[in-house]
């Protein structure tokens, strides 16, 4: 069993990076490790937006975005500890699950824009 986020880049942006408390734009798909899709960004029509490491989103994420750059894909393998740990979320995602994140990041606002 993998403990550890494992960060894979797919394709490097030339934008802004993802720094502790950006406002990120992201599309993004999530699979269980069976490669059942619990949620996606593009099924929903519109981007996911949060403020990246401030622990407003688990911290796989948290984590796994930073020194992302805009334009940028990365793949993340969050293991169960650093997403949901023992709490079973909605109808597919059960306690103690890894998680597998495809990201595109679109966005990165800072405050100093």
């Amino acid at each position: 069993m993998i403990s550890e986020l494992i960060i894979t880049d797919l394709e490097i942006g030339e934008g802004k990076e993802a720094v502790k408390g950006a406002l990120i734009t992201a599309h993004y798909v999530g699979c269980l490790e069976d490669g059942t899709q619990f949620d996606s960004s593009y099924a929903k029509g519109r981007p996911f937006q949060c403020v990246i490491g401030t622990g407003r989103v688990i911290k796989g994420w948290d984590q796994g975005m930073m020194g992302m750059k805009v334009g940028g894909k990365r793949k993340l393998f969050v293991p169960s500890h650093l997403a949901y740990g023992e709490r079973e979320i909605g109808a597919h995602i059960k306690p103690n699950s890894d998680l597998h994140f495809e990201i595109e990041l679109l966005e990165v606002l800072t405050r100093d824009e």
